[in-house]
């Protein structure tokens, strides 16, 4: 089960600084892949051993002349019905401001943790004038610097107390698949092709988290959780409203399994919303297989399916080893491959590759092409290991790993998956000093 902290408030309180200061943290572990995050909205987060995902709502209303109350409304509604812990921030330059007083009221109601957070708050003049923030009912206060940073770790301590406890159930290892997509690119259509051929075998699974659905596929000697965000998204009244609210749907559902089906519109081809939930897809180290849906409606000559392939492998570029199948949920074209897919891929994020094997193959090709010198040093790479994780990945230890740049990374991991079977899998590549 994921963990979602969302920071809400009105516009330039510092709720993106914050968002920055949490999502920093992972930022020097994990590897962004450049070109695919257009996601300003949603980060990961790392305090004292507990990961979870912060969603920051601001940034609707930046370019409208007017900043309405119910645009703010919305947005706080929206990151109240998914998140596990609501961060409210509020401005002492500011003072109570009226917007602060509809949101207050908002958050008053609310069944889950609300933690207001004071920001500005850099010198002892200052937290006196915090003290004026009790009168929005909503108890005690913690005053921060988003800015320069002070009082953002016992914030955090206080976040991480309060997010759910997600020890793992004890059972057997069953697949956990999650369709995701944009809003009516054919996510439930798909669920449905696959759950409704025989209603009995559907069995709802006891115990599972609110709002997505899991339903148990067992048939075909196939067996796995389908998770399925589909159709609950509330109507929502402007575009953006909706864009963010999948892809806040997208973050539970992503988080919680192991592969997914990334569902694109073969009448709109791939778009900068389906290229955010990928990154989140990657971001989390999950199996992806990205299925073209609503393939019948289009016009085709020989070679379109390659075209379309070849185009949506350049966007997601350097990624681009995942399958691509082209489908129609509601004519049920290709849906026993889209089986095999899951299971093909959930295999390969699982494989374990024996380390006297992963030696023999990486270390003639590190040997070959070795990685640049720099200054006049010559990196040297002695040994290969795969890591203890729930997905592929693999140290190579060297005597120089801070001269290992990007580009090379790129050529191993290209180089590893040529050589094993990864496809649809991330791989995450570290080098390390012997």
């Amino acid at each position: 089960m994921s963990k979602i902290a969302a920071i809400v408030g009105r516009p330039n309180v510092g709720k993106s600084t914050l968002f920055n200061r949490m999502t920093e943290s992972r930022a020097a572990i994990v590897n962004e892949e450049s070109g695919v995050t257009r996601d300003r909205h949603y980060g990961k987060a790392t305090w004292n051993g507990v990961d979870f995902s912060v969603v920051d709502t601001g940034g609707f209303v930046e370019n409208s002349d007017d900043v309405f109350e119910s645009e703010i409304n919305r947005q706080v509604k929206l990151a109240i019905s998914e998140a596990d812990v609501i961060i409210f921030m509020v401005d002492v330059e500011t003072g109570i401001h009226d917007l602060d007083k509809a949101v207050a009221e908002m958050l008053r109601k609310v069944q889950k943790k609300v933690i207001t957070v004071v920001n500005k708050v850099d010198n002892n003049k200052r937290l006196l004038d915090a003290a004026e923030f009790y009168g929005l009912g909503l108890g005690d206060f913690f005053p921060i610097s988003s800015a320069n940073g002070s009082g953002t770790g016992e914030l955090l301590d206080e976040i991480v107390k309060h997010l759910p406890d997600t020890a793992e159930e004890p059972g057997e290892e069953i697949p956990k698949v999650a369709v995701v997509g944009r809003p009516n690119v054919g996510k439930s259509s798909l669920a449905n092709t696959l759950l409704d051929e025989e209603r009995n075998i559907v069995t709802p699974v006891a115990g599972t988290t609110r709002d997505s659905i899991h339903s148990l596929y067992n048939k075909f000697n196939y067996r796995f959780l389908l998770i399925d965000t589909a159709g609950l998204r509330k109507k929502a009244k402007v575009e953006e409203d909706i864009e963010f609210y999948s892809v806040l749907r997208s973050v539970r559902s992503i988080e919680e399994s192991d592969v997914c089906l990334l569902l694109i519109d073969a009448t709109r081809g791939i778009e900068s919303q389906d290229l955010s939930i990928l990154s989140i897809i990657q971001k989390n180290n999950k199996g992806m297989v990205l299925l073209v849906n609503k393939w019948d409606l289009v016009e085709k000559d020989q070679n379109s399916t390659k075209r379309f392939e070849e185009e949506i492998r350049s966007k997601t570029a350097p990624f681009t080893d995942y399958p691509i199948l082209f489908i129609s949920a509601i004519t049920k074209q290709r849906i026993h491959k889209v089986l095999e897919l899951i299971m093909t891929v959930y295999e390969n994020r699982r494989r374990k590759i024996p380390t006297s094997k992963l030696n023999e193959v990486m270390l003639k090709y590190v040997n070959d092409t070795p990685p640049p010198s720099l200054k006049g040093k010559h990196v040297k790479i002695k040994y290969v290991t795969q890591l203890p994780s729930a997905y592929p990945a693999f140290a190579f230890f060297c005597n120089l790993p801070q001269y290992i740049k990007e580009p090379y990374k790129r050529f191993v991991e290209n180089r590893l998956r040529e050589s094993f079977p990864l496809t649809g899998a991330p791989a995450r590549i570290f080098f390390r000093k012997k």
